[in-house]
């Protein structure tokens, strides 16, 4: 079911400062800012060889990435994409393993304008999984 990593998602307190640190002192390419409005953040996309390293800041009062960076000031690594080749075949069969999809179960459009899901991390490790078809 599951392809390759698509990103690793990092909640940020201060998106343009964490985005110097990957720009100037780590070399690396860095996307423009995006506003997620329906996802409570503002992302930024660290462009690796092999994956992507996905930056958050809570874009509001009640982005889910406030309450976390209230838990984690500093910020902390918040969750790991993977890819699938069709969202709704890998919801259906996951709910049938008894996994959680959180929110409404529906995918919503994610940052890379395709659809993605949230699996509640009880059910994996204690790591919030999201998934994005391909």
């Amino acid at each position: 079911m599951l392809g390759r990593v698509n990103h690793i998602a990092i909640a940020v307190p201060d998106l343009a400062a964490a985005t110097a640190i990957y720009r100037d002192t780590l070399g690396a390419r860095v996307s423009q800012a995006q506003a997620l409005p329906e996802h409570g953040v503002t992302v930024v996309f660290v462009e690796l060889p092999n994956t992507k390293v996905e930056l958050l800041e809570p874009l509001g009062e009640n982005s889910p990435i406030a309450a976390f960076l209230e838990k984690s000031p500093f910020g902390g690594m918040h969750h790991i994409c993977y890819e699938v080749d069709d969202i709704i075949v890998a919801r259906d069969s996951l709910r049938a393993a008894g996994a959680r999809v959180l929110g409404d179960g529906n995918p919503k459009t994610g940052a890379h304008g395709k659809p993605v899901l949230f699996l509640h991390p009880k059910d994996f490790n204690g790591t919030l999984v999201e998934l994005e078809q391909v």
